[in-house]
């Protein structure tokens, strides 16, 4: 459980540190982001549902 909630507190600290770049220095231009598309096709293939099984 405690390993659970610290891992819940380090990504709730990236969030906030996420929104408070965003706040300070506004949303990054268009041409300067990545599609979601191509982020959710990378995070699918790291995901280990569909990694390769080990010989």
């Amino acid at each position: 459980m405690r390993a659970y909630a610290a891992k819940t507190r380090v990504g709730a600290d990236q969030f906030a540190a996420v929104l408070e770049d965003i706040a300070a220095n506004g949303l990054p231009s268009v041409e300067n982001c990545t599609p979601w598309e191509e982020l959710r096709e990378a995070h699918l293939a790291r995901s280990p549902r569909n990694a390769r099984p080990s010989p």
